[in-house]
């Protein structure tokens, strides 16, 4: 079966290495000048997604309690998997992880595991019964070229703000584990003391061309590749060598010493971002209430007596600005005949007043309205029954 990879014809071949060899590349990058990294973090904790470039790589990384390996019973584990997808790249194929994945796999574990980054001897439990077995799976979305740099950043970012579950020991032999939940107890991080960071260099021609980060078309033409792990502090962690291209030795130290600087300056780019993530993390659990300040506002004193009926209807008279309904008591209305049309409307609403307006007339005398109609508002909005032993008492 025919690699559906792309093929570079002899003409592109030839202009790329030309390219080369005058200190320029297809892209318009100078030989070791890395492309432009994004990094961003899910929603959960321990979840990556790394763009170098037009190169998409995402990890994701998960804790389970398992017992130790007999050797070592006091250290936990830490295990890296990878799957490649077919819409990353058309080479790729589906079912069990090819040559390229296990390959992938081998040189990211190589250089998080043998360089000793997390500490596990503090992922041990009970030592030789309970321990925790970390699992970073990198799953690749887009290939454009340079997979394994981008793979290590990403599992190294997902590593930084993976917190697993705390967990205590306590029961009648003292054997017996306890995993909490985040919402009874704080996730713990992990125990990382440096970040490994893997700096890819292309070799073209008879080996004295090198180039940084290379691109998926320069992947297609170089002669050999070679990958070295080193942290920010110089040490080298890991050393891959892949391809049949020969390398001096003078040529690889000179690799080593750009690395380091490479290296640097990512390692700077990752904990900035996962201390933007940490500290907006923070913020989200915090609840926010909102801020009440205390206003002036020039307001006169309002005695409210029940026996001060004016001031009461003074206020009531008032209507607010911010649409508020204030009910007040109907004007009077002459009984001329004028109004007729503006009786039923206030029959309807308060039947007392209907009451009031039919048994009206014009002889009665001051004490018997007055007796009949209500002084105030606080009169007329007090309970009928009250209402009715003052009339009486009145009477």
């Amino acid at each position: 079966m025919m690699d559906p990879r792309w093929r570079p014809t002899v003409n592109e071949r030839e202009f790329i290495e030309q390219a080369l060899q005058s200190d320029l590349r297809v892209d318009g990058r100078r030989p070791f000048d890395f492309r432009k990294l994004k990094i961003a973090f899910g929603r959960e904790d321990g979840s990556a997604e790394v763009e170098l470039g037009e190169t998409r790589v995402m990890g994701y990384v998960t804790a389970q309690l398992v017992q130790p390996y007999k050797d070592r019973p006091n250290e936990g584990t830490l295990a890296i998997f990878t799957e490649f997808s077919p819409m990353a790249d058309p080479a790729f194929e589906p079912g069990r992880p090819g040559e390229a994945a296990i390959e992938l796999g081998r040189v990211i574990d190589r250089g998080l595991r043998e360089s000793r980054a997390v500490d596990m001897e503090s992922l041990c439990v009970v030592a030789g019964k309970h321990v925790w077995s970390v699992r970073v799976d990198l799953h690749i979305l887009d290939n454009e070229g340079n997979l394994i740099d981008a793979a290590n950043i990403a599992a190294l970012a997902a590593l930084s703000t993976f917190r697993r579950p705390e967990c205590t020991v306590g029961g009648d032999d003292g054997q017996q584990v306890t995993v909490h939940d985040s919402e009874v107890r704080d996730p713990l991080p992990l125990t990382i003391h440096h970040l490994p960071i893997a700096v890819t260099f292309a070799y073209f021609g008879d080996g004295n061309v090198m180039v940084i980060d290379p691109t998926y078309k320069e992947e297609a033409v170089m002669g050999g590749r070679m990958t070295a792990t080193i942290n920010s502090n110089g040490d080298v962690c890991a050393i891959q060598k892949a391809g049949g291209e020969g390398v001096m030795s003078s040529v690889i130290m000179q690799c080593l010493r750009i690395a380091s600087v490479k290296a640097a300056d990512i390692t700077s780019k990752i904990k900035r971002e996962v201390d933007d993530y940490t500290t907006e993390k923070a913020l989200q659990k915090v609840k926010r209430t909102p801020a009440l300040v205390a206003k002036k506002v020039n307001v006169p004193d309002v005695t409210m007596e029940e026996s001060t009926h004016s001031a009461l209807e003074n206020q009531a008279s008032k209507a607010p600005n911010d649409g508020q309904q204030i009910i007040k008591d109907p004007p009077a209305i002459p009984n001329d005949g004028k109004h007729e049309d503006t009786k039923p409307m206030l029959t309807e609403s308060n039947p007392e007043v209907k009451s009031v307006l039919n048994s009206g007339t014009a002889g009665e005398s001051d004490e018997v309205k007055e007796s009949r109609s209500p002084k105030s508002l606080i009169d007329a909005v007090k309970p009928k029954h009250r209402r009715k032993k003052k009339q009486h008492g009145n009477s």
